[in-house]
This record gives C-alpha cells, structure tokens and sequence, in this order.
C-alpha cells in the first residue's frame, strides 16, 4: 500500500476529490452546494466564495492534466462573469437565490475568491479569466483596501455607500492568498507589497501581543474585539476567541510571501511563521481526549469549541509540510505525516468521497456548521503543497511545468 500522504498516494488522493465535485455546476449558473454524495443541493443559494473557490480548483485539476477540469472552471468563471457580477454598482454579490434575489452586501471575502479565480484561470489559459482579474483587481483595490490602515475593510453595502464598521482578518488572510496569485499572474510588485504589510500587521501588531493567539474581530480602528459572539462560539465566519486553523493557515501565508520576495524578506517572517504554527499546534491538536484539532480556544489556550473541522486539518498539514519545506527540521514531516493519517483515519469519507467537514469531538460526523460537503478548495489544495514549491503559487507553479 502507498505510504500516507506520499507524492503518489497524494496524486491518487487529488484525482478522487477532482472527480468528487464534477456535478458542481448549478442548473443556473455558478457552484451548486454539494452534499454528502457531491450532488448539488439545490436549497442553498449560489454562492460566490465557493463558486471562485471551485473555479480555482478546476484551473487547477486542468493544469494537472485532468481533461474534465477545463469546462467545470469554464462555467465557474462564466458566473463570475455574469450572473454573480453586480453590473449596476460593481463588485459580486455575496450570493444569489434562484429567483434572482442577492443579500444587500458586498464581502472582501468573496471578492478575494474572485481574484484567486480569475489568476488562477489566467493561468490556465481559460476564456475571459483575464479580463476578470482585471476588473477584480481594479474595483478590490477601489472598494475595499484601507491604504491608511493597511488593510482590506470587510463589507460594503449593495451600492458602496455605507461602510460596516466590523473589521476582520479572515478576509484579509484570504486576501493575502489573492494577492499573491494576482502578483504571480500580472508581475506587479504592488500587490505582493501589500501582501506583505498585512502579514506584517496581523502577526506583529495583533497576534505576538497575544501570545500568538491571533485576534479575528476588530472595530473600525482596527482595535481588537476579544469578546464578540462568545454567545455564539461556533460561527461558521466569525467565531469567537482565537481560532486554531487560522494560526495555521498565517504560518504558512508568511512563508509564501516571504519566499516570493525572496532576498527582499524581512527576517521576522520565519521566526513568526514557527511561532504561530507552535501555538496553534499546542492549543488545538490532542487537547481533549481525543485526536484532531479543536476549532476555537479562548485567549488562555483552553478549548472552546471542540468539533473538529475538516479545513483545520487540512491547513495544520499544509504548514507543516510547509515548514518542513523552509526550515528541513525533521519535527514539521513527521507531525505532516501525523496528521495525514488522522485525516485518512477520519476525514476522508471512503464510502462516499471527499472528506467530512465537520466531525464532532469524538470524530463523528456531524452537520451543525458545514453541512454536507460544499467545496474542495481546502483540501485539492492540500494535496499539492508538499509536492510544489513555496513559490510562485500553485497555478504558477503548474503552469510552468506544462
């Protein structure tokens, strides 16, 4: 049997998922929710975070050599292009229902999976990608960057007159990923630049005066907000107290771009990136009784939300193989290794295909935040960071192989 979490064994692991989500496409256009069999549920709306993410992964399955992924990324970009796209005030709708109606907000989370779309389909020579990135990067850029602050604000109403005052950093991680592709697929050093001062900010400013812990929720000034929903510990976007995942994800984040800006690094970068890493693999893995990483912890490191979700695991070994790839020490490959049998064990559902997003902290599965199985942005990539390079990124990457 091919070792876990080998080159041929994550080969293998990336093809299933590919073929998992084939039926993503929505009878009207844009990404279907998929549920536990990867049949679209068609009682949720189209979303435009998941139809960027879908849209990324099938550029990506092309690029791989996988001769179905073309069209999939093709009508994923076609929504991006037409149907989710506000033509009136610019921008994307956060969703839209079959009948046609969309929420009255625009997210700097959705607008960030456009731009990874749109590189990545450039990438992978894909009608209209380009054209898209274009328009994405110009009105992200307008709408949404604080230049003051150096940071991307969260959420505009319908026609960009009126500002939410909540601020947060999990756009402005995915950003980071968005910046870093626009910069690969378009060669200007600006967005790489803001890359780099938001990770500057998030893990100087906000997560080393917490131990580590980085802060998620802020007020307009970008002051911290440790104590909101902790009423409501488990939301699926702004959960309170720290979240274990999201440690993980800024470690290897800052190792991305510290290797894209190669000699022009800060020398804080890795030390920061190990740091994260350490605390959010001592706060959330095997804490419980159990294996797996807990979703959330309070600002002592105890526990708070103790269901396991399917992307912690996946970014935990994502930056582990990272880490492993930037330092050579020994530690990261076999906690890599550790985690990919946890997820084999657990994750992966090897009846129906691709992995459960939610266990609970036994390990079984449970649907309370993430039902059904709605994208494989997490996991595709999870199969492809240890067999590629830090940088340039996994579009790039593959690209310059073909």
């Amino acid at each position: 049997m091919t070792d876990i979490g080998s080159d041929a064994w994550l080969t293998h692991h990336c093809q299933s998922l590919l073929d998992f989500g084939r039926r993503v496409e929505h009878p009207l256009g844009g990404a279907a929710w998929l549920d536990d069999a990867g049949l679209p549920d068609l009682a949720h709306p189209v979303h435009t975070w998941i139809t960027g993410r879908m849209a990324h992964v099938y550029a990506l399955g092309h690029l791989l050599g996988d001769c179905e992924s073309a069209p999939i990324a093709d009508a994923m970009l076609d929504a991006l292009l037409g149907r989710l796209r506000d033509t009136v005030n610019g921008g994307w709708y956060s969703s839209i229902n079959d009948n046609g109606t969309t929420p009255d907000e625009k997210a700097c989370y959705a607008q960030a999976f456009v731009v990874l779309a749109a590189a990545s389909g450039s990438f992978a020579g894909r009608a209209g990608a380009r054209q898209l990135l274009d328009q994405a990067l110009a009105e992200w850029n307008d709408r949404f960057f604080d230049a003051e602050q150096r940071m991307f604000v969260d959420l505009w109403n319908r026609d960009f007159t009126q500002c939410d005052s909540y601020r947060g950093v999990n756009g402005n991680m995915h950003s980071v990923e968005a910046l870093l592709a626009a910069f690969d697929a378009t060669g200007n050093r600006l967005w790489l630049e803001r890359a780099l001062g938001i990770c500057e900010r998030v893990a100087l400013d906000f997560a080393e005066p917490h131990g580590w812990r980085i802060p998620e929720h802020f007020d307009p000034q970008w002051n911290p907000q440790l104590e909101l929903n902790r009423d409501q510990p488990a939301d699926p976007f702004k959960p309170y107290g720290a979240t274990v995942g999201h440690g993980l994800e800024w470690a290897r984040l800052l190792l991305h771009v510290e290797a894209s800006l190669g000699s022009d690094a800060p020398d804080w970068m890795l030390p920061a990136a190990i740091a994260l890493f350490d605390r959010a693999a001592a706060d959330g893995w095997n804490v419980d009784g159990a294996e797996g990483f807990v979703y959330t912890t309070d600002w002592n490191g105890q526990a708070v939300v103790h269901d396991r979700m399917h992307w912690v695991a996946a970014e935990g070994a994502n930056s582990a193989a990272a880490l492993h790839a930037r330092t050579g020490e020994a530690r990261f490959a076999e906690l890599a290794h550790q985690w990919w049998v946890y997820i084999n064990g657990y994750l992966i559902d090897h009846e129906l295909g691709s992995w459960h997003h939610q266990l609970d902290r036994h390990n079984l599965p449970i649907d309370t935040v993430w039902p059904g199985k709605p994208d494989l942005y997490h996991i595709v990539q999870t199969t492809l960071i240890p067999r590629l390079p830090l940088a340039p990124g996994l579009a790039s990457a593959l690209a310059a192989r073909t």
